[in-house]
């Protein structure tokens, strides 16, 4: 079972979403996530990064729109993530 983690999105909206997988690029910690059930056939998967300083009491997340930046990352998660793995 994957850690859940509440994100709020542009409009305010408060969604929760279990993280598949994190890494670090350049001193920046990256998520993937997903907002799907586990018995859904189909997954929504996000990319978000962690703009959090240390001072902060909590995560401050963003989803990464950039698509270089998305793209770049997307392909650490290809490697890092087995299709099979979110089955």
């Amino acid at each position: 079972m994957f850690e859940k983690i509440k994100l709020t999105d542009d409009e305010g909206n408060e969604l929760e979403v279990s993280v598949i997988e994190q890494t670090k690029i350049n001193n920046t910690s990256y998520l993937l996530v997903t907002d799907s059930e586990d018995d859904e056939e189909e997954i929504n998967a996000f990319i978000v990064k962690d703009l959090s300083s240390p001072e902060d009491e909590d995560a401050i997340y963003e989803f990464v729109e950039d698509d270089d930046e998305f793209d770049s990352v997307a392909r650490i998660f290809d490697e890092l993530v087995d299709e099979e793995d979110l089955n």
